[in-house]
């Protein structure tokens, strides 16, 4: 698959030819369609991708969660269906690089797997791409990924493409795991055609989960002053990568940094014949930072303190079971009933609670609290307020990739991980019911009214994989029937 960068430095005319030349080399099965890449916003995705379809090349159309609430997104996927494209890649998005009010994440990546895969069960036959990145250094980042990466396809994903990054070992513990813990469910390695000047920008952490090593930067310097400017340097370090991933069992490669059909079709055809060496390819391959974590390498001892808070909490669960059908939550029930027919009280009890959680939690009154499912850490204080996981923007060293603090997801697993419940992470949290900001969660909580994991809306428990019957081996993507490509209006 060839990624098409619809950004507005592309002229839409472009675009399209590249997809004409794309549909003519029978290896290349889709062309994948950007959307908000890099937080900057581009042509639109659908429009291009409609577009694409016509020219004879099946689109992946990139849906992510910036700047368009869960009712804006679902329109947007009833757009996708009407011009009767059926692959979408669905993610999280890069934080908005200016006009960061616009950056809405009303939903996280693997609720809006789940919301997809609902409008599947109701007729409409998508086929869900999701990303998942092995190329996270640090513990809880590293593995907070393949948790996600499950809860993802327990939500209803077909595939995996992995983020950026050149290393072979990381490319191999993520199959690894996804072999000894998922079972047979293709993925597709990111191969990116890295230049000097976007290899300066990975370095910097420009390009949120795309890093580049600073020894591999030197190497792009260095090939920029070859004759022809490093070109045959990086597509043959693509290639190598291609025939990498194919011994290792992928299912196919993500191909990125190049639109030219030529400089495609040198890449596929010297990667086959490298393949014999891929094993040695794959020893070079090795652009990790020091002290990098490695799943099956790595051993970290758990913290011995995992916090007071934590701990009374559950200490209190367990002494008053409030959390479950029981004489004492009956009553509470009854009394956060009478408060909340009082508005006065009821909003007084809300600013009392704030005036608790905000110090402690950093609460922002939404109105749904999940801390009891998240360690204690508000989602409300990650920038994207993701409630699955971490997005994969963090960069090698697990700083935020909007405000440069160390991302919270790292506190919850590490509490986890004290209290040996990191298994607990993998419960799908459901998106929070945004008509409740500003009221009390306690009354919300004894009264039924939040959305919190195991109630209604969420899915009913994660499976190890969707049955086999849904994976398609050969080919990852749905190719589109001849002529049914419709234009947009």
């Amino acid at each position: 698959m060839v990624e098409i960068a619809a950004t507005r430095r592309s002229q839409e005319a472009q675009l399209l030819d590249v997809a004409t030349q794309l549909a003519q080399i029978a290896q290349v099965v889709g062309g994948s369609v950007t959307n908000n890449a890099g937080g900057v916003p581009g042509h639109d995705p659908v429009r291009i991708g409609a577009a694409v379809r016509a020219r004879g090349l099946t689109p992946n159309v990139h849906v992510t969660c910036v700047r368009q609430d869960r009712n804006g997104l679902r329109k947007m996927l009833k757009d996708i269906h009407s011009l009767e494209i059926e692959n979408v890649f669905a993610m999280t998005g890069d934080f908005p690089k200016s006009d960061a009010a616009a950056g809405v994440f009303d939903l996280d990546s693997v609720q809006l797997v789940h919301m997809i895969d609902e409008l599947r069960q109701a007729g409409n036959p998508y086929w869900i791409a999701v990303a998942v990145s092995p190329f996270k250094y640090a513990e809880p980042d590293c593995v907070y990924q393949y948790l996600k990466l499950k809860k993802k396809i327990a939500a209803g994903a077909n595939y995996a493409i992995t983020q950026l990054g050149y290393d072979a070992k990381k490319f191999r513990e993520l199959k690894r795991y996804v072999d000894d813990n998922i079972g047979p469910f293709p993925v597709l390695g990111n191969v990116y055609v890295l230049n000097g000047r976007v290899a300066d920008k990975m370095v910097n952490g420009d390009l949120p989960g795309c890093w580049v090593s600073p020894k591999l930067q030197t190497i792009a310097k260095r090939e920029s002053q070859d004759a022809d400017k490093g070109l045959m340097a990086r597509l043959e370090r693509a290639a190598r990568t291609v025939a990498i991933l194919r011994g290792l069992g992928y299912a196919g490669a993500y191909l990125g940094g190049t639109h030219d059909a030529g400089h495609i079709r040198w890449i596929i055809q010297r990667a086959e014949s490298l393949q014999p060496r891929w094993e040695e390819l794959a020893e070079e391959l090795t652009f990790a930072p020091e002290r990098a974590f490695y799943l099956y390498e790595s051993r970290t001892p758990a913290s011995a303190n995992r916090g007071i808070v934590p701990r009374f909490l559950d200490a209190m669960v367990n002494v008053f079971p409030v959390n479950r059908d029981s004489g004492l939550r009956r009553l509470l029930a009854k009394i956060f009933g009478w408060v909340d027919r009082k508005p006065a009280l009821a909003h007084t009890l809300e600013r009392f609670e704030a005036a608790i959680k905000s110090p402690l939690f950093g609460c922002q009154s939404c109105g749904n609290c999940v801390l009891g499912s998240m360690e204690y850490v508000c989602p409300q204080t990650c920038p994207k307020q993701m409630r699955n996981g971490p997005c994969g923007g963090a960069n090698h060293q697990g700083t935020c990739e909007v405000d440069e603090k160390p991302c919270i997801w790292a506190s919850v697993y590490e509490r986890a991980k004290a209290a040996n419940e990191v298994d607990r992470l993998s419960i799908y949290i459901p998106p929070p019911d945004r008509s409740l900001k500003g009221t009390s969660s306690w009354i919300n909580y004894f009264l039924n009214r939040d959305v919190r994991p195991g109630d209604s809306h969420s899915l009913v428990r994660l499976s190890a994989t969707k049955p086999a019957a849904m994976i398609n081996l050969e080919s990852p993507v749905k190719t589109a029937p001849a002529g049914k490509s419709r234009l947009l209006p």
